[in-house]
């Protein structure tokens, strides 16, 4: 299973999430810190989920990064959230 399958498969398990993307954008930081060959290392989550009503941006994101502990820790070097409640626009 790839790091963005563990990610995506993670996210759905514990927030039920109306919609969610995964991009592994490691990519784009070639030669940067925390890249390595092969890549999954840097990605970038969209989650919309009930789980996050009435939470603030920071309390969301620790809510993912704590779900996400074990691929932080070891992995994933680089980790950019929007969480986002239903019927929250998109921006």
């Amino acid at each position: 299973m790839t790091v963005k399958d563990t990610i995506t498969k993670k996210l759905s398990e514990t927030f039920a999430p109306a919609q969610i993307d995964v991009t592994d954008e490691s990519h784009l930081h070639a030669g940067h810190a925390g890249h390595r060959p092969g890549g999954e290392t840097h990605f970038r989550v969209y989650i919309v989920s009930p789980s996050f009503e009435g939470k603030s941006r920071i309390e969301r994101h620790r809510m993912v990064n704590t779900a996400l502990a074990a691929e932080l820790a070891d992995r994933v070097h680089a980790l950019a959230i929007k969480a986002q409640a239903p019927g929250e626009a998109a921006t």
